[in-house]
């Protein structure tokens, strides 16, 4: 994106503040008008007490004063304003970008680190801070004195008008040759900031393990590394800015010289007077200061440019799917959930799911089993609409669900996942995710029936308890059952388990299940599971393979069928074939499998 199209975006990014900014632009173009009155008035006042001007120079003075005054009344008021209108709208864009994140699909946020978004969103926003306060207090106003004071130089004497225009055309050179020079080099420097940042938060977010596997030194030596490629990369830059500021100092000397020698020359010819002298060095030495500030913005828009160019990526990012304009809130649904003839493709080659059909009736169990990549999650994922289907239709009570707004689908729907997660707020508030305005009655309940109550009352602040970061300050069951009483409080009619005990022990996994199947009662629940013991009471097993469902039955329809769910169980179970019996021998949960 070129640095003119990029700072359109930026302006455009103002919203309900451009008013605002268009009467602060129209402010700078008059304060730009009238500090030309300071040098005219002073080059006049010169002619006056060199008697080669007949005015008095006391009505000058008092102008002098009266311009000098608005534009000191002014500017604060200009630049005071700019301050507000520019802290406003960066809390305005942060809060809008943050929620628009939030809104991209799990696909997004599984590709791009959370450490880089953070350091993207903050980045990002301060820098569309700074360059409005920049362009509202000082850069418009400097590029408008520039326009203004050419023209204005060329009416009074176009010889000495001239020396100026030659400084505008070797600021702008040594500028854009700068620019062109560096652009690459200034990207490749904020990738390595991202690299930075994402390298840092891994590590933090990893502290057990960076510790326990003695991982301290390899891991600062690691960002030593490339802090140092970030800094090989960084000096040149610098080093061609600095260099564009050591000529253009050297070039404005010059140029006050060269005004100096022609208006001494003129003078002798008799072509022009001291006063405009004086006035053309005032000239050069306000539009050498307006360059300079001009130079500055370049340069700041430049070393911005490929911070708001991550910003706007990610800002033009969209979402995997959206309400339709016709979308409906059903209120609360019963729970029929219908799959026809789903299909769908992550990369547009291999079917992640293909032909789905299944159906599952208000209070059914639907357990889904099948290896690894076999379609389970993808399935349920599309239920819940983080992705939509190629082909086919999901309806829930009858209705599509892309019919449906998300708000009104996601909150018919609870979801149990294999890793709780919570946030780094109390427990109360990790509770309230599921219903906001619950109660501390509600809150106590759904706890009791979670099998959560006693660890709670049991914590140093009860439920005003801190969970931690991901909620390490608690074990892996009481983030599970608090999960679970999560999910009750939102009481939702379709209900997700996601590998709910798999990462359990035995003693807690029992805990849990009880909670699970507290949880479970009257609600039409789809079970993702590995463990086939946890699904032994499913009204119905879905087998996945290869994106299709190729078994479907209870589970002792499935063993008595022989087929692959018989195959899974027999090898997950480790049992031996009895012979006299015509059963397996029980698993340490007590279930046997017919041979």
């Amino acid at each position: 994106m070129s640095l003119f199209r990029l700072y359109t975006r930026v302006l455009k990014l103002l919203g309900k503040e451009a008013r605002l900014g268009l009467i602060l632009a129209i402010a700078n173009l008059l304060l730009a008008a009238t500090q030309f009155a300071e040098p005219v008035l002073f080059g006049r006042i010169v002619d006056v007490l060199t008697g080669e001007g007949g005015a008095s120079a006391w009505p000058l003075l008092a102008a002098w004063v009266g311009f000098g005054l608005f534009t000191i009344v002014a500017s604060a008021v200009v630049a005071l304003q700019a301050d507000r209108l520019a802290h406003r709208q960066r809390q305005a864009v942060l809060s809008g970008y943050f929620e628009h994140i939030l809104q991209l699909p799990l696909t997004f946020h599984t590709g791009t680190h959370s450490g880089r978004l953070m350091k993207v969103m903050l980045n990002g926003t301060d820098a569309l801070w700074r360059l409005w306060v920049g362009f509202f207090r000082e850069h418009f106003a400097a590029i408008m004195s520039v326009v203004v004071l050419l023209p204005l130089s060329v009416t009074i004497n176009w010889r000495l008008a001239i020396l100026l225009f030659a400084l505008c055309v070797v600021f702008t050179v040594l500028t854009t040759l700068v620019v062109r020079k560096t652009y690459g080099m200034q990207n490749e420097v904020e990738a390595f900031y991202s690299d930075l940042s994402a390298r840092a938060s891994d590590a933090l977010g990893n502290v057990a393990l960076v510790q326990s596997f003695v991982r301290v030194d390899a891991e600062v030596q690691g960002l030593r590394g490339v802090a140092g490629q970030l800094l090989a990369v960084q000096l040149p830059v610098l080093s061609w800015w600095a260099l564009v500021s050591i000529i253009t100092k050297a070039s404005t000397t010059i140029t006050i010289l060269a005004i100096f020698a022609v208006g001494i020359a003129l003078h002798n010819a008799g072509g022009i007077s001291v006063g405009e002298i004086v006035m053309f060095v005032s000239f050069a030495t306000i539009l050498i200061q307006k360059l300079e500030q001009v130079v500055s913005f370049i340069n700041s828009l430049f070393m911005e440019a490929p911070r708001l160019n991550e910003f706007f990526t990610v800002l033009d990012a969209v979402p995997a799917v959206h309400d339709r304009l016709d979308a409906i809130d059903a209120g609360r649904l019963k729970g029929l959930v219908e799959f026809r003839d789903v299909s769908f493709s992550y990369d547009g080659k291999r079917p992640a799911v293909e032909d789905l059909t299944f159906t599952a009736l208000p209070g059914e169990t639907i357990a889904l089993v099948g290896p690894t990549g076999a379609g389970k999650s993808t399935a349920i994922a599309l239920l819940h609409r983080a992705f939509d289907p190629q082909s086919g239709v999901i309806r829930i009570d009858g209705m599509d669900v892309r019919g449906l707004k998300l708000a009104a689908l996601r909150r018919n729907i609870g979801v149990v996942f294999q890793e709780a997660l919570l946030f780094n707020r109390s427990i109360a508030d990790n509770l309230r995710v599921g219903k906001p305005d619950a109660s501390a009655e509600e809150l106590a309940q759904a706890a009791s029936r979670a099998q959560a109550l006693e660890f709670i009352t049991h914590a140093e602040h009860g439920f005003d308890t801190n969970a931690g970061e991901r909620g390490r300050m608690l074990s892996g069951g009481e983030r599970q059952r608090l999960s679970i009483a999560r999910a009750l409080l939102k009481d939702p009619p379709i209900l997700i388990l996601d590998e709910a005990t798999s990462a359990l022990d035995a003693v807690t996994e029992t805990k849990v299940n009880v909670a699970l199947d507290e949880v479970m009662r009257g609600r039409t629940t789809f079970v993702i599971a590995h463990r086939l013991s946890t699904i032994r009471n499913a009204t119905r097993i879905l087998v996945f393979d290869g994106g299709r469902v190729i078994e479907t039955g209870t589970f002792d329809e499935l063993v008595a069928k022989g087929g692959r769910f018989a195959d899974m169980a027999r090898a997950q179970f480790m049992l031996q074939d009895s012979a006299s019996t015509g059963l397996q021998a029980p698993d340490s949960d007590g279930i046997a499998v017919k041979a």
